[in-house]
């Protein structure tokens, strides 16, 4: 009897790791990986619903947003408009000029910060967050804490910025963690380099603040105790740009001082290079082979740093100037943030298309900015002078890496696409949105006020607008009417804003939910050129698919001219499809209202009718 229990007991748990098994090969089909979509959004800006925007206001007169500004009903609305990862700017405590010396931070001289809100990218302390964002200076790590809890709530992700190539002049860890020492407490100052120095340094000589130019003032000229074109530093650094002036130029990144990561002045590594075997393999073959390295002091504070805002409940980076910082760097950084968390998502900003692959394959970068290529190339047809033609020019250099190439068409960086220096006009920009979202399978962002055409146009103080300000108190007029005295539903918005949004939001939301825009791709734009009447060089046109959906997208560029087109599928996509001689219904997934339909012919060419007015875009969905 009991030999007959035993059997039947086998036979059972046989059974149940069967069905287990088998739901374990169902499960990974089920969480197919979808596009991922970022929100940029300056968070000192978010909430500050204050519209004096007076040049080089102070916080008390200019305002500012708070962590708690980003309450349920924000994050709500953030996260309908499509978004599955939000980008906090300018949460590390940075330089303000502001007086937190009743809870123990030193205030921070105008002659070293830009703007009086100061630079999200002179971080002062990495270990805390920027004071000006807590309602309670004194508990805003903790107010921090509950805003991770509050997005990750909502099912969306949460990314920071980390500053590798440099620290705020005045760079002070007043909440380190037990045993963590500042940056710069063992330097041998009395060496220009050495390995393990933090900083560069010019022995003998004392820094010197920039002559100011073009009428500059701190804070606009107004009186400050600090403000007195001095500034004690001796010896003085090499500032964050990689000047070696004691005396940094007016355009020198001279609120900031470089990073050593064990790279001699003369250039040359004082470390062992990665061998180039390693462009093959994976973060974890990169983790352990930095494991058994002596390496500069700044690479362990770095990596430390990252590691301590992924146990906060971070979920990932953005790298500032990363291209700055040695790639074996990165390596190690990134590999070590990997082997904590394998899902955090890392973002960087390199701009020289040169490196793009060292820094995705050696650095074990997710993302890199599509700009130089993408981004500039879409600006010039947006402004009326460039070709589609070149959308495929650059599909095709970067096809190897498409996935690792993140598309945007603003950020703090650059010009806002309403701006008069821009396109003038936040519209002009559909098309390339429907373009740029749908055109990879890498993810897409964009910057708070986009969806709403945000002009940049205030005056903050420094700097000049047509971007909106990351360095001084600002309210965003735009937004601000989306944001409505914090009700957050755009009840200020004109119809035309309330359109645009509506625009981003059923874009977003579309690329989030297909499983085509992480499939294939293919263009269809030169062969209409050749053979479709009338198409040109101002319209584009794609076809994206996988096993379960197949997608044709043509947007027009032109601002006044409309087509009328016969559209062609080629033979190969047809071929490719396993479409049949016959008739297919398209149905439009932007607005849903225009449906056509899909002709095929004895010759395999497919085709159907289509107009497009000026601006206009179709994403079709083969049914």
């Amino acid at each position: 009897m009991k030999k007959i229990v035993w059997i039947f007991s086998l036979l059972l748990s046989f059974y149940i790791l069967g069905c287990n098994q088998s739901s374990a090969e169902i499960e990974p089909k089920a969480m197919k990986e979808r596009k991922k979509v970022v929100y940029q959004v300056f968070t000192r800006l978010f909430g500050n619903t204050n519209t004096t925007n007076k040049p080089w206001g102070t916080i008390q007169e200019n305002g500012v947003g708070k962590f708690a500004d980003f309450d349920k009903k924000a994050l709500t609305e953030i996260k309908n408009l499509g978004i599955t990862h939000i980008w906090y700017t300018g949460v590390p405590h940075h330089a303000v000029i502001n007086d937190y010396t009743r809870i123990g931070i030193s205030n921070d001289d105008p002659d070293i910060v830009k703007g009086r809100a100061g630079s999200p990218y002179a971080v002062k302390d990495y270990y805390n967050v920027n004071p000006d964002l807590a309602v309670d200076p004194k508990n805003r790590l903790e107010e921090f804490r509950a805003l991770i809890e509050r997005t990750h709530a909502l099912d969306m992700k949460v990314i920071i910025d980390i500053v590798p190539n440099h620290v705020a002049r005045k760079y002070e860890g007043k909440t380190n963690p037990d045993g963590v020492l500042d940056f710069g407490a063992k330097d041998d100052t009395s060496l220009e380099y050495h390995r393990n120095n933090n900083f560069y340094y010019i022995p003998d000589t004392e820094f010197k603040v920039p002559e100011w130019q073009e009428g500059y003032r701190p804070l606009g000229g107004e009186g400050n105790l600090l403000s007195d074109s001095e500034f004690e530093e001796n010896p003085a650094k090499w500032t964050g740009n990689g000047s070696r002036l004691a005396q940094p130029h007016f355009n020198d990144w001279y609120e900031t001082v470089k990073i050593n990561y064990g790279v001699r002045p003369d250039g040359t590594k004082d470390f062992e290079e990665l061998p180039d075997a390693y462009t093959k393999m994976d973060y974890k073959a990169h983790y352990e082979f930095w494991q058994s390295k002596d390496l500069p002091d700044s690479w362990y504070k770095f990596r430390d740093i990252a590691l301590y805002w992924l146990d906060f409940g971070v979920d990932g980076f953005r790298f500032d100037m990363a291209e700055m910082v040695p790639v074996e760097f990165w390596s190690f950084m990134n590999s070590s943030i990997k082997m904590k968390n394998p899902d955090a998502f890392i973002l960087a900003e390199v701009y020289n298309p040169q490196l793009y692959r060292d820094y995705i394959h050696k650095g074990k970068m997710d993302y890199l900015y599509d700009k130089v290529e993408l981004y500039d190339s879409i600006k010039h047809i947006m402004k009326g002078y460039g070709w589609t033609d070149h959308i495929q020019t650059v599909q095709n250099g970067l096809k190897d890496i498409e996935h690792h190439m993140l598309h945007f068409l603003e950020n703090h960086d650059e010009q806002r696409i309403a701006s008069p220096d821009f396109v003038g006009k936040a519209e002009i920009a559909k098309p390339a949105m429907v373009v740029s979202a749908t055109l990879s399978t890498a993810p897409t962002m964009i910057y708070f006020g986009q969806e709403v055409g945000e002009d940049g146009s205030e005056n903050a103080g420094f700097g000049s607008p047509t971007r909106t300000s990351i360095f001084d108190y600002i309210g965003v007029p735009a937004f601000q009417r989306w944001v409505n005295n914090k009700k957050f539903d755009g009840g200020q918005l004109s119809s035309e804003e309330k359109d645009l949004r509506d625009f981003y939001k059923r874009l977003l939301n579309f690329t989030i939910g297909s499983s085509a825009l992480m499939g294939d791709y293919q263009e269809i734009h030169y062969y209409n050129k050749e053979n479709t009447e009338t198409y040109d060089h101002r319209v584009f046109s794609f076809v994206r698919w996988d096993e379960g959906e197949k997608l044709i997208v043509l947007s027009n560029f032109d601002t006044e001219k409309a087509y009328h087109l016969d559209l062609k599928l080629p033979p190969e996509i047809i071929k490719k499809w396993n479409l049949e001689k016959g008739v297919y219904d398209l149905k439009d997934e932007l607005y849903g209202t225009f449906k056509s339909e899909l002709t095929i012919n004895k010759e395999g060419v497919g085709s159907f009718k289509v107009s497009l007015q000026p601006l206009q875009s179709y994403i079709f969905n083969l049914k």
